[in-house]
């Protein structure tokens, strides 16, 4: 399918005519741009869709591959989204709004819609660094996106995906990112690959555990230092714990007995920031 999506998409880039609009949900375009709300065909073609004037506008901005733009002009209304299409050096392609409506993975859509080529970071790919964060099998797209996005409020470097978990371009990350994806390195490795290349690098390790004895306000992070947070049902294992220089715990003083992942990230690197 990878091939299919790339000889229909790039057959006609250098036609700076008017594309035709199209007005079928069963045109082959648009039925190969909605098979990538299922994971398979993300991984077999290497693209995924991005949804939104101000996700596709960032993904423009940070010079990510756009393979191709779908918009719809009665419903797309702002200036800055025609600007956006006519930056283009070939033509994005017109939709009718019902079409757009069978793509889009909300109500009320934007009318805009980036069929964009993924990214495979390495730990070799990453530059020097200050700050990150690591999540041991996430499982929740929402706190991976969501966790992006506090990460570029505190202008940290990086997030490692430690272990599977999260596919790192499902909708809901891309759209919970808030463009922030398209600026944050994010390395997918093994745990233990990421102890080992984070010894290398002197890099302090703090990890997160409802049982540790120190709190996180009394801690004095240490440049660079790497945040890690378990899953969100089972946390850090006590061989993970072992491996981290230091571990925190966030105080629960009512009935609940443990934060949501990305509230619990939210406030430790805000903490560490200091």
């Amino acid at each position: 399918m990878a091939y299919a999506i790339r000889e229909f998409l790039f057959s006609d880039k250098i036609n700076l005519m008017q594309k035709p609009l199209i007005t079928s949900t069963s045109n082959p375009l648009i039925k190969q741009a909605r098979a990538l709300r299922q994971k398979k065909a993300r991984n077999e073609s290497g693209l995924f869709l991005v949804e939104g004037i101000h996700h596709v506008g960032e993904a423009v901005a940070a010079g990510w591959e756009i393979e191709a733009i779908l918009y719809a002009s009665g419903v797309l209304t702002s200036p800055f989204a025609h600007d956006l299409i006519n930056r283009f050096s070939f033509k994005p392609q017109p939709v009718t709004a019902q079409v757009m409506e069978s793509l889009a993975d909300k109500e009320n859509p934007q009318g805009i819609i980036a069929i964009v080529r993924q990214k495979k970071s390495q730990l070799k790919d990453l530059k020097p660094f200050t700050r990150a964060v690591a999540l041991v099998s996430p499982q929740d797209p929402g706190n991976v996106g969501t966790i992006l996005r506090t990460l570029d409020a505190v202008a940290a470097d990086a997030l490692f995906l430690l272990d599977g978990g999260v596919e790192l371009y499902h909708p809901t990350v891309v759209r919970a990112s808030m463009g922030t994806l398209f600026w944050i390195p994010v390395i997918q490795t093994s745990f233990d690959d990421f102890i080992s290349w984070a010894r290398n690098g002197n890099v302090q390790l703090i990890g997160t555990s409802a049982k540790a004895e120190g709190g996180y306000q009394t801690l004095v992070s240490q440049i660079p230092w790497a945040l890690i947070l378990g899953s969100e049902q089972k946390g850090l294992t006590k061989e993970q714990t072992a491996a981290c220089d230091v571990t925190v715990s966030l105080p629960m003083k009512g009935r609940v007995s443990s934060l949501n992942l990305a509230v619990a990230a939210g406030v430790l690197l805000y903490q560490f920031d200091r």
